[in-house]
């Protein structure tokens, strides 16, 4: 992985090798990475906005989606909001039990339960498709990375697509809460209640931890207050691990692609420039850090984030690097910790 911070009269433009999520090591929980199909055993069990918004603790995947909603409103991520759960929901709990002064055991409990859910805060809402959001453009586009190269914007591929990441929840998931729906102009579909509980705070610091794959927001005195999942490095391009600090942002980055500074590269690749969009290789927002070539940035995969490592970079749902991206500022302290 390398890139670097460009200043200039312009927008500011991030000059990367590619940073593509890459096969980690097999997890015992891969099976949480979300799929674009429905399960039979899911057709059996409807999200109505009744059965989640009502759910008690031991009610299957009606639990387990308000449990990932209300984590996501209080900043502790489950990452793509899926109804399966997994790793990413696991170590969000852990984060807002110790938030909370509970046992960080990652799994619900009754006190934990009590924590979460106090407020009765409803987990699913109806939103009204308007004609802007079924708009797009929408269009299927290509892997290789010079064709890539060669598009206007690298937007979404699909209506679900664009509304997963406005809601933070797999497409999958989408069709699931809303069954032989046309997702048109006019539709009342159902979605996460993703509006934040709190605005997220300004950090003394941004801590990003390998073991754990998140990265967290710490205040002044030390406490961690939001943590969002995130992939590393690999063997090959390990996490420089240290204190850096941020030294800016950019929003909608081109993605400035040399082949020479990527290890697995196509051969037949040359230099080139990716034009930005939410499918663009670093996503919508980069976080440029001191360390030489290295950031914090968003992802056109977020069903990997967590799950997966990167080529050296920190990647995070698109959704979660904007929040981050919207409360740090350059001079701040990034701690990559082991």
């Amino acid at each position: 992985m390398s890139a670097r911070w460009i200043r200039g009269a312009h927008a500011p433009i991030c000059a990367v090798a590619l940073c593509l999520l890459v096969a980690g090591p097999t997890f015992a929980q891969n099976a949480d990475v979300g799929t674009d199909s429905t399960q039979p055993d899911e057709a059996s069990s409807a999200l109505t906005a009744d059965a989640v918004n009502a759910a008690d603790m031991d009610a299957g995947d009606a639990a387990m989606l308000r449990t990932q909603v209300l984590l996501d409103r209080v900043h502790f991520s489950p990452g793509e909001i899926d109804a399966r759960g997994g790793t990413n929901t696991t170590r969000a709990l852990a984060a807002f039990q110790r938030h909370q002064g509970l046992d960080a055991s990652g799994e619900l409990d009754a006190r934990t339960w009590e924590a979460l859910t106090a407020g009765n805060t409803p987990a699913l809402v109806t939103h009204t498709l308007s004609a802007e959001d079924v708009a797009g453009p929408f269009a299927a586009l290509p892997e290789d990375m010079m064709a890539q190269a060669e598009q206007a914007s690298l937007g979404y591929e699909t209506l679900l697509e664009a509304l997963g990441e406005r809601f933070h929840a797999a497409p999958a998931l989408l069709r699931r809460l809303n069954p032989g729906t046309e997702f048109e102009a006019g539709a009342q579909i159902l979605v996460p209640n993703i509006g934040e509980a709190a605005p997220l705070a300004e950090p003394a610091r941004v801590v990003v931890s390998k073991s754990d794959s998140v990265v967290r927001l710490v205040d002044a005195q030390g406490e961690v207050y939001a943590q969002f999942p995130a992939s590393t490095g690999t063997e090959r391009d390990p996490l420089p691990i240290g204190e850096w600090t941020i030294d800016g942002v950019a929003t909608d980055p081109t993605f400035h692609y040399n082949p020479d500074l990527f290890w697995d590269a196509d051969p037949s690749h040359a230099k080139a420039v990716l034009p930005p969009g939410p499918n663009n290789p670093v996503g919508t927002v980069w976080i440029d850090l001191s360390k030489p070539h290295y950031g914090i940035h968003g992802t056109p995969e977020p069903q990997n984030i967590g799950k997966t490592q990167s080529h050296g970079c920190i990647r995070m749902t698109n959704w979660s690097a904007r929040r981050v991206a919207e409360v740090v500022k350059p001079g701040m302290t990034a701690v990559l910790e082991e």
